[in-house]
């Protein structure tokens, strides 16, 4: 059977809820991963104001859609980051507050437990998103890190996200981090200590999402079998990097998305350099059944005819796996 293809709606947010799910129909997909911003999915609202769950269904059902995952990456983000008035734009204003770092993360962190209760309540079971990161500035060694400078950062993100996967846990949900420049995980290695770090609870996973590895040289396919019992939730993304030098490498020189002078810049799904025949073998490999949640960005193009081509990719590109040998016929019996 094939894998559902859904729409993820955090770069829709401008849209009312309703108006996405009508556009996500008419585009081809079978369902959506619900953002927790704009007026998507209020994690508040789910928890506390009776018939806002029915709500949210009553849409999905009136187009005929699914929805397998809420995503709260926004938020998440503020739980390890090093806060400053960055995150005022991307928080609700409940939590960000007086915008004090200790406040803010504490705010988080409980929004953050209230969405894997509100996850649980929609009857989903897995929230994508992000952690935030405590030691992203120290990526670039220089002047040189103190031996457990990196240490301490890994032990603040357990200190911050034990008490968080604890609630995924009670709950029956599961957490995936998507692996990303700025979070504790951004490539095979540092997702591996991140894991450790937690004492490797199957609370905590990945949304695999190889756009965010292309362009960093991260082999993207290794990143899903080394972590197959992991990958709770998949990101269909493109990305497309230069076969020749730039002005602006892989750091991107503060230039906007969409600047010509770029390395690298998120492209239209099979318009960039992903190869998603490998990605798709390897999620057959590890056997994963989850949605295939196009996450569509690519500034130089119309977003419904991208999203309506990506969708179009992706089912043309999704297969299941052979049970049988190819050379099986001609085993004599």
């Amino acid at each position: 059977m094939p894998r559902p293809v859904t729409l993820f709606t955090g770069q829709w947010a401008d849209l009312p809820f309703e108006t996405i799910c009508a556009k996500a129909k008419s585009f081809g997909y079978d369902g959506i991963e619900i953002a927790c911003w704009g007026d998507h999915f209020d994690v508040e609202r789910a928890l506390s104001e009776d018939g806002y769950i029915q709500s949210r269904w009553d849409i999905l059902e009136k187009y005929g859609l699914k929805c397998y995952a809420i995503s709260n990456h926004l938020v998440g983000q503020a739980v390890c980051d090093r806060i400053d008035e960055r995150h005022k734009s991307i928080l609700p204003p409940r939590v960000w507050g007086d915008g004090r770092e200790d406040g803010v993360r504490q705010r988080a962190t409980e929004e953050m437990k209230m969405t894997a209760r509100a996850a649980a309540k929609m009857g989903v079971k897995v929230v994508p998103g992000f952690t935030g990161s405590s030691i992203w500035q120290y990526l670039y060694s220089f002047p040189p890190n103190p031996p457990d400078l990196i240490d301490k950062g890994y032990a603040f993100f357990a200190e911050m996200w034990n008490p968080i996967l604890d609630v995924f846990d009670e709950v029956g949900v599961r957490f995936a981090l998507e692996a990303h420049p700025t979070e504790i995980a951004f490539d095979i290695a540092s997702a591996e200590r991140a894991v450790q770090a937690v004492g490797g609870r199957k609370a905590f996973g990945f949304n695999f999402d190889p756009s965010h590895f292309g362009y960093q040289g991260v082999d993207y396919v290794a990143f899903i079998l080394r972590f197959g019992e992991r990958i709770y939730h998949v990101h269909m993304k493109d990305v497309y990097w230069s076969d020749k030098p730039s002005e602006a490498g892989v750091f991107g020189g503060h230039l906007n998305f969409g600047d010509r002078r770029r390395y690298w810049d998120f492209r239209s799904l099979g318009r960039g350099k992903i190869n998603f025949e490998e990605i798709i073998r390897a999620l057959n490999a590890i056997q994963y059944q989850g949605p295939l949640s196009v996450e569509w960005e690519d500034s130089g193009m119309d977003r419904e005819f991208g999203a309506t081509e990506a969708c179009a990719f992706v089912r043309r590109l999704d297969f299941a796996p052979s049970q049988v040998a190819f050379d099986a016929a001609f085993e004599r019996k």
